[in-house]
């Protein structure tokens, strides 16, 4: 993986303008516009040319607890269907 230039918190606002069918910058022009703005300009002011490659489903889960994106997980669920998972929860 090469370097990350930019980590865009998530922001409910994103699915509020979304569902208005609307950008960021015209739902709400700060804060998470803001944060495509600084992604945008860091993308034409890059010099860094780097190939990126696909990551491993693994790296991109360490990656999203590293931000706080997502807890860590109970493995064991894996594969597991929603009817099991009830089934599990009712045992």
């Amino acid at each position: 993986m090469g370097p990350l230039i930019h980590f865009v918190p998530r922001d409910n606002a994103v699915q509020h303008a979304e569902i208005r069918r609307m950008t960021m910058v015209e739902y709400d022009p700060k804060q998470q516009a803001d944060e495509y703005r600084q992604l945008a300009n860091k993308i034409v002011n890059n010099t860094n040319f780097v190939i990126p490659t696909p990551i491993e489903m693994e790296e991109l889960e360490d990656l999203l607890m590293e931000f706080g994106i997502m807890e860590a997980e109970d493995e064991t669920i894996v594969g597991q269907t929603a009817a099991e998972l009830a089934a599990a929860a009712a045992a």
